[in-house]
């Protein structure tokens, strides 16, 4: 596999520092106080190790045993080859985490771990990686308090409700990896939640190379990706036909129109006719010219977030799901114009990139304290086409009303 260019992304032993010099007395005193978060711990085999050694050290030195005393040494050198070898396999192993957005509820995602070894003639093995996935919590910070002087807090509460929130996963290493090669770990993770997801590296642990001792090696590497509501399966209603307006429309979405949008390579199925030959001649590639659709009629989305209007949590995250799985059904047919979220200002949805940052928006939309009145008109760039606008509907339902007619429900 080739190697990254850029090495900040790197983290880890292994990880190159700008002015960072190798020095025998930084490996000696990282042996001798380790960094914060590295810990060596002994396994059961490893504390069943020390308790013989500790009987036959007493045995020993009760008998004057030469051969007691020889046994005695041979298992303190198991023991400290056993974390020398340790050390020199995490040494010169770096990582990096990568996500691959966007992340959609009930979705498996792919969560990355590039792995690599700068090690000149050491390979590494058997390391094992903990994972933490964690929602993030949009919206106003709360206070900090201790339990001296917060009301009201269980802190056992809290905690257990923090850790049905998380998601941690081991992931291991799945072979060896030589010097200077890399190699991918992957855990395929499921969102359970929407909004804004914070996947942690929380500890690289290895048992090499005889399984007497755990080293632990805790990091700081995260990232964060955002989680699209899942889609949802609704009704339409015929009572609210769409109205053609007199004229076309002409947007910046590729079709069939009159006015070129932008030129892009040759692929098979497509037109001769529509071949750029000046273009292509100076670029030394066949392009073709893409034009913008022309359409007669869209929609735009309105959705107001109010709290008094939206008091029950489940009904908000069905609405939320009900207009991004609109959005998207509305924008592949090629009728959405635009969308507006509360009283700012309307977003014109023109290319994929709108629609993804409309869903982005969803995604950590919460209730709003803004109060909007029911008789407002809509805003101003939503006045010429087809305003849908978002009420609950009963205790559980949601309904898109379209001049006060209903065009669809869940």
């Amino acid at each position: 596999m080739a190697m990254s260019a850029d090495p900040t992304d790197w983290s880890g032993p292994g990880a190159r520092r700008r002015g960072e010099r190798f020095t025998w007395s930084g490996v000696l005193w990282s042996l001798v106080y380790p960094q914060r978060a590295h810990r060596i711990v002994p396994t059961v085999p490893g504390l069943v190790l020390i308790a013989l050694a500790i009987g036959i050290g007493t045995a020993a030195y009760n008998s004057s045993s030469n051969i007691l005393f020889i046994t005695l040494s041979l298992l303190l050198a198991c023991l400290i080859l056993s974390g020398v070898l340790s050390w020199m396999n995490l040494r010169g192993v770096a990582w990096r985490l990568r996500l691959a957005p966007p992340m959609r509820v009930g979705h498996d995602t792919v969560v990355a771990l590039d792995l690599r070894n700068r090690k000149t003639f050491l390979p590494t093995y058997e390391l094992g990686f903990t994972l933490v996935a964690r929602p993030i919590e949009s919206g106003p910070a709360a206070k900090p308090a201790s339990t001296l002087t917060g009301r009201n807090l269980d802190v056992r509460a809290m905690l257990s409700q923090a850790e049905k929130t998380e998601r941690r996963h081991r992931v291991g290493m799945g072979g060896r990896l030589e010097p200077g090669g890399e190699l991918r770990a992957e855990w395929v993770f499921r969102p359970e939640k929407r909004g804004v997801v914070r996947v942690h590296l929380e500890s690289v642990g290895s048992l090499f190379p005889f399984g007497f001792l755990r080293k632990e090696m805790g990091t700081t590497v995260a990232a964060e990706a955002i989680v699209w509501p899942a889609p949802v399966e609704y009704r339409r209603h015929g009572s609210a036909a769409t109205r053609r307006t007199s004229g076309g429309e002409r947007i910046a979405r590729a079709g069939s129109g009159g006015d070129l949008l932008t030129l892009r390579r040759y692929a098979a199925g497509d037109s001769h006719r529509l071949i750029h030959w000046k273009a292509s001649a100076r670029t030394g590639q066949l392009l073709v010219r893409q034009f913008t659709a022309e359409s007669a009629f869209g929609y735009s989305l309105w959705l107001r977030t109010d709290a008094g209007v939206w008091t029950r949590p489940e009904q908000f995250e069905l609405m939320i799901r009900f207009v991004a799985t609109l959005a998207e059904d509305l924008f592949r047919a090629g009728r959405l114009r635009n969308v507006a979220l509360d009283a700012q200002p309307p977003v014109a949805i023109r290319r994929v990139h709108d629609l993804d940052r409309f869903l982005d928006r969803l995604a950590v939309a919460r209730p709003s304290e803004e109060v909007i009145a029911a008789g407002e008109p809509p805003p101003p760039a939503a006045t010429r086409r087809q305003v849908m606008t978002f009420v609950p509907e009963g205790a559980r339902g949601v309904g898109a009303y379209i001049d006060g007619q209903l065009a669809a429900s869940v």
